[in-house]
């Protein structure tokens, strides 16, 4: 096999953080690669399962010998047995005029002689003598040469196999050119044969042992590949350090365009780069206001290079991901987290973030008590819930869906008693005490269930919206890649759309649900997205009663539940309100509980500093000072347009010629506003809070 140049394929970190080799992980709903054309199913045959095969039958006329030989192949395959090539015979005349076609089992094992060894192998042959068989002939007619069945016998000695059993003959078992180069690339990254066996599993989509080959297979292609290998592995070694150098060019070039662009390495003792990261100027001035919590996905590593991508997300006040910053790291110890992090805060002039998102990986948590004492460590749920299927669908079976469900419930508690009892009984109800991957997540325990973190600022970045928007991000970049050039000008790219689309993302205008003052002043200050957030408390909070508990205490409880009762505090003094949920801690949105209480002290507006600066309308990742207004001239374009479009709809009715005058009033209108420009000086001036520089 020749090696040619290879595209830059990224895969999912399948490395269980049980830290167990044996132990990986499949990813529900994934097809775990990115940067991978299509992989077809195929099993080294060339017709597929629809196709109809007949039986050869003698006379039947091909035209060449390779052409009869893929026909019978097929029909074997298809009737539970294999064939082979056997006698051919020639003449001067005509060449090779005569091919011997016949069953796998075919005619009986020459004992040969035993090797002078201590322990010699003593095979069993699977030939029985059958007598089924193809004999061609070669004929020329007209002067053109053609093929005929001279003989056929389809009567076997032998049971005949299932189709997942004739699967298995080494005449079907076949590794295809792509997988061959797959093999090789997870070779050089250190992946054991059986490791990588799993992993042509999970990117094709099959069941464990489905694959058109075995790992035999795979293992004697790695043993007969050795010397290609290396080959590769010499290539490849090459390539990454060019590439490395076309990144840091690039980055050189990115530096002088955009002043705020970032970006440092380090080098080995041969001065070969080995660690990269960078982050753009727009990125660093948005974590100035939104950086208070980010995200460290580590989920991707680059196979060909051997590689792991670490992406930097903070979360805006639309409750959308956004880039902030990239990392390359050579290896995943906590020595490499570290620098990542430290450099990360360099690019943040020493700022550090209130609390940092990760996936479970003992080498990063290390890393970041190290580097970020400070900085709350949180594992993210949908990581935690992504690895279940994984850890215990094959143990439990059946049961699996159930625990499932009574384990994202647990995931939810609020106390941390309630958790821990509930964790006690769930693992002793399914037998799984001793499981490795329970004693795992329960070591991490302050991380990731609610009951632990409900204190921990996570501004929403838990929810679905969230994650889905940071992985349209990741799956954006991580399209093949000749070069890692090209990967960073992909990030270019899609970070570059990003903040464009911000820029001319418009504020939508939010009608009331309620009559409440509470909510009309919170439409005013909030980003459509927090307001959504925070309108959907304030409905709720009608559906709460109060007790006074004096001394400022209220027990708030839902009026048809009764369990969920939650204490606040309320202090009059300073206007501060507390509310034993810590929903307000948590996301920077007040609950219902609180909100009942300032509607029951009559409050007209929330108090100030009940809305932070990050979830605020007039806080943006937008640039330029003409592309939005704000929240505020929109509404009250928008009340006051409403309010007079339905005094209008009102007096026309009142007659066929009030109406038929103001239909052609509205439409001379509608011409005369659509010939005028887009801006002027008058709507540039009612954006008096737009951001121009973060």
């Amino acid at each position: 096999m020749t090696s040619k140049p290879l595209n830059n394929i990224w895969i999912r970190r399948q490395q269980c953080p049980c830290g167990d080799w044996k132990c990986y992980i499949k990813y529900e709903g994934d097809d775990q690669t990115t940067g991978v054309s299509e992989l077809v199913k195929t099993d080294g045959t060339t017709s597929s399962s629809s196709d109809v095969i007949f039986t050869p039958y003698v006379g039947q006329i091909f035209k060449t010998d390779d052409e009869a030989f893929e026909y019978y192949c097929n029909f074997a395959r298809k009737n539970g047995f294999s064939v082979r090539k056997a006698r051919s015979t020639e003449s001067q005349n005509l060449g090779v005029y005569r091919r011997d076609f016949v069953c796998y089992r075919s005619g009986f094992n020459q004992p040969r002689k035993k090797a002078n060894v201590e322990h010699p192998r003593d095979r069993k042959s699977v030939r029985c003598g059958c007598d089924a068989k193809l004999y061609l002939t070669k004929e020329i007619v007209d002067g053109i040469t053609q093929w005929y069945v001279s003989q056929f016998s389809n009567i076997h000695n032998h049971e005949l196999l299932e189709d997942d059993q004739v699967r298995l003959l080494p005449a079907y078992r076949k590794i295809q050119e792509s997988d061959q180069e797959r093999i090789l690339l997870l070779t050089k990254a250190g992946f054991p044969v059986n490791r990588i066996v799993k992993v042509l599993e999970l990117e094709k989509g099959v069941q464990p042992g489905q694959l058109p080959f075995i790992e035999k297979d795979v293992r004697n292609f790695v043993r007969t590949c050795k010397k290609t290998v290396q080959e590769n592995d010499a290539m490849l070694t090459e390539r990454k350090e060019l590439d490395m150098l076309a990144l840091l060019e690039a980055c050189r070039e990115t530096s002088q365009r955009d002043n705020g662009f970032a970006y440092n390495y380090t080098t080995d003792e041969s001065g070969k780069v080995e660690n990269f990261s960078w982050a753009y100027g727009d990125s660093i001035r948005a974590f100035s206001v939104f950086g208070d919590v980010v995200t460290f996905e580590t989920t991707y590593r680059s196979i060909t290079y051997n590689m792991l991508l670490g992406v930097w997300f903070g979360i805006d006040n639309q409750g959308k991901a956004f880039f902030l910053g990239c990392a390359l790291l050579q290896d995943e110890t906590s020595q490499s987290f570290s620098w990542a992090l430290q450099t990360f805060v360099q690019f943040l002039r020493g700022s550090h973030p209130q609390t940092i998102v990760t996936d479970i990986d003992s080498g990063l948590r290390d890393a970041i008590t190290t580097e970020l004492p400070n900085s709350k460590h949180v594992i993210s749920i949908w990581h935690v819930l992504s690895k279940l299927s994984s850890w215990f669908s094959l143990d439990l079976g059946l049961q699996y869906p159930e625990f499932k469900t009574e384990f994202e419930l647990l995931c939810h508690l609020e106390n941390i008693e309630d958790f821990e009892n509930q964790w006690n009984h769930l693992v002793s109800r399914f037998g799984i005490e001793s499981d490795k991957h329970v004693a795992l997540l329960f070591s991490y325990r302050a991380s990731w269930p609610v009951a632990y973190i409900r204190g921990y600022f996570l501004a929403r970045t838990m929810t679905i919206d969230y994650m889905k928007s940071m992985d349209k991000f990741m799956k954006t970049i991580l399209n093949p890649h000749s070069s890692f050039k090209n990967f960073f000008d992909q990030v270019s790219e899609a970070t570059n759309v990003a903040f464009q689309k911000k820029q001319k993302q418009l504020s939508t205008y939010s009608p009331m649900k309620t009559s409440l003052p509470l909510e009309e002043h919170a439409r005013s200050v909030l980003s459509p997205y927090a307001f959504n957030a925070l309108q959907q408390e304030i409905v709720l909070c009608m559906q709460y009663g109060t007790t006074d508990m004096a001394n400022g205490s209220y027990l708030v409880r839902h009026y048809n539940k009764l369990e969920g009762e939650c204490l606040v505090i309320w202090i009059p003094d300073t206007e501060q309100v507390h509310c034993s949920c810590k929903e307000y801690e948590h996301s920077g949105i007040l609950c219902r509980h609180s909100l009942r209480v300032l509607v029951l002290k009559n409050y007209f507006q929330i108090p100030e500093k009940y809305f932070p600066l990050r979830w605020r309308v007039d806080t943006s990742l937008v640039l330029d000072d003409h592309v939005m207004t704000t929240q505020e001239g929109n509404d009250e374009c928008s009340e006051a347009f409403n309010s007079l479009t339905s005094t209008l709809y009102s007096e026309c009715l009142i007659s066929k010629d009030r109406f038929s005058y103001v239909h052609k009033e509205l439409n001379q209108i509608l011409e005369i506003v659509r010939s005028m420009p887009v801006f002027d000086e008058v709507t540039l001036d009612l954006g008096p809070n737009t951001v121009n520089d973060l």
